[in-house]
Formats: structure tokens, C-alpha cells, sequence
């Protein structure tokens, strides 16, 4: 594996002196670098702000022509600030819902996890008040489908919406558009693959877990929830049917922890090691 670095040389170098010097500097001279921006403000460093949002968007559209060039193999994006993104103006609010854009011919899907537990999300980063409505038969079981085929699992369990998996009805119609979802998509396989709707609340039951690594969430919180308190630090993200790979750690920025020698970088080296 022979990374390549889209960020500017001496906006690397400033980021070691912040950490005391962490990495020798003849350690980053031999690394492959390409700064797709001028240099950032140095205030800028450790901020939300307009630069910087600018800066790691423009650093990904060029790994994403890159990797459509068949310059790289594969991209793995660090966290972004959705926020500095908003203040520069990009009209995405991720990096998942800018590949969906540039590549409308793929059903692409966020998916995290680690070899223990993998979670698809059917709904990413939107509000929890618009997910009933994304929910709807014929965009589940095309989702479902394009997940199916993308891992290859023979069995994944899907949880339910509403409290209950809807009590057939009783706390809402979604649960009933999603078991519909789940035995049309059956019915075109020709085998039982999906499960569900499982009452969300204890689908990730060790009991639960036993049956199949894999399940999908219609909202984020509820698949990632679970996931994360299990398999916080070793877990990633990868985002299926690209026509490119891509991958990220399943953590965000943490401006708290900045520069104080304290995050754990395993879910970063894990997402290195998956396109490697």
C-alpha cells in the first residue's frame, strides 16, 4: 500500500509541531502528498470555518477523480465538520451524500461496521422527521436488493421503525410498508434473506447477533447506537456499490481531543487496511 496524502505539505508539518513532534520530519518528506488548495490559515487549524470546509471538500472531489482516473484503488476520507461545509457553501451535507450525486447510476449505501457487526443505513444523514416518508415499499426493496447483492449475505435482519416494530399497525403504518419491502425482496431472490421487521429495541440482542452479522436500519441513530457500543473503536465506513472504493473511520472530528495525543486511531488504520 502506497497512500497518497491530499493535503498541503506544511499543513501536515504544523499539525506534527501540534503534537510535539510525533513523526520525525524526514519520515513526512517521504510521504506522497498533493494539496489540491492553497495553504490554509494557520487560525483556521482546530476551527470550524469556511477554509476548512472548502479545503476537505476540494481534498475529496480530487481523490474521487483520482480514483475514477485509475490514479488510486481506493479513497479513505478522514471526518469532516458537516458545519464547515455548510459555512463554504457545499451543497452536501457528507461525503456519502456527495457520492450519491456524482454517481446517481449507483444505489449507494453507508454501511458500518467491523467483521463482527455490519449495520446498512436506509436513511443517512437526514432529520428523524423526514424518515417515515422516505420509508416506502419500492425504494426499501430496491435498497434492500442492492444491499443483499453488495455483501452477499444470506441472511439480514432488518429493524423496525416504530416502538414494537409497529404492533402490526397499532404505532404507525411504516412497519407494514417494510415487512411488504421485506417479502417482496424475498420473493425476488428466492430465498428467505431478509428478517424482520425486528422490534429495534433488542434486535442486537447477543441471541439476535448469534443468527447474522448483518442488519440495516432505516434511521442512523438506530443502527449505529448499538454498533458503536459494542465496536466503537474498531468499526469503519464503506460506502457499497460505488463504482469506486471508498472507506472512513465510523468516528467524527473531535475538536476536544485535538492535538492532545488522545484519540484512538484503530478505525482509522482499520479503513486503510480494508482497501489495502
Amino acid at each position: 500500500c502506497e497512500p497518497l496524502y491530499l493535503i498541503d505539505g506544511e499543513l501536515l508539518e504544523r499539525a506534527n509541531q501540534l503534537l510535539h513532534n510525533a513523526y520525525e520530519t524526514k519520515t513526512l518528506n517521504t510521504l506522497a502528498i498533493h494539496s489540491p488548495l492553497p495553504l490554509l490559515n494557520s487560525s483556521t487549524i482546530g476551527k470550524v470555518s469556511a477554509q476548512s470546509g472548502a479545503y476537505s471538500f476540494e481534498s475529496f472531489k480530487k481523490a474521487c477523480e483520482l480514483a475514477d482516473n485509475k490514479e488510486v484503488d481506493g479513497i479513505c476520507t478522514l471526518p469532516i465538520n458537516k458545519l464547515a461545509w455548510q459555512q463554504a457553501q457545499i451543497p452536501f451535507v457528507g461525503h456519502t451524500d456527495f457520492l450519491k450525486q456524482r454517481y446517481k447510476d449507483h444505489q449507494i449505501i453507508m454501511m458500518l461496521g467491523c467483521s463482527k457487526l455490519f449495520v446498512g443505513l436506509f436513511s443517512d444523514h437526514v432529520p428523524l422527521s423526514a424518515v417515515s416518508q422516505l420509508i416506502q415499499v419500492e425504494a426499501l426493496v430496491k435498497f434492500l436488493l442492492a444491499f443483499q447483492k453488495s455483501t452477499q449475505a444470506k441472511i439480514v435482519q432488518v429493524c423496525g421503525f416504530n416502538p414494537h416494530a409497529g404492533e402490526e399497525g397499532l404505532f404507525g403504518e411504516e412497519d407494514e410498508r417494510i415487512l411488504k419491502a421485506i417479502q417482496k425482496s424475498n420473493q425476488t431472490l428466492g430465498f428467505e434473506c431478509f428478517l424482520g421487521p425486528l422490534p429495534a429495541d433488542s434486535a442486537f440482542a447477543p441471541n439476535k447477533r448469534k443468527i447474522t452479522p448483518f442488519y440495516v436500519s432505516m434511521s442512523h441513530d438506530v443502527g449505529l447506537a448499538p454498533l458503536k457500543a459494542l465496536y466503537f473503536d474498531e468499526s469503519i465506513n464503506v460506502s457499497l456499490n460505488a463504482p469506486i472504493l471508498r472507506t472512513s473511520t465510523d468516528h467524527g472530528t473531535a475538536f476536544d481531543i485535538a492535538y492532545q495525543n488522545k484519540a484512538n486511531n484503530k478505525s482509522y488504520l482499520n479503513a486503510i487496511k480494508y482497501l489495502a
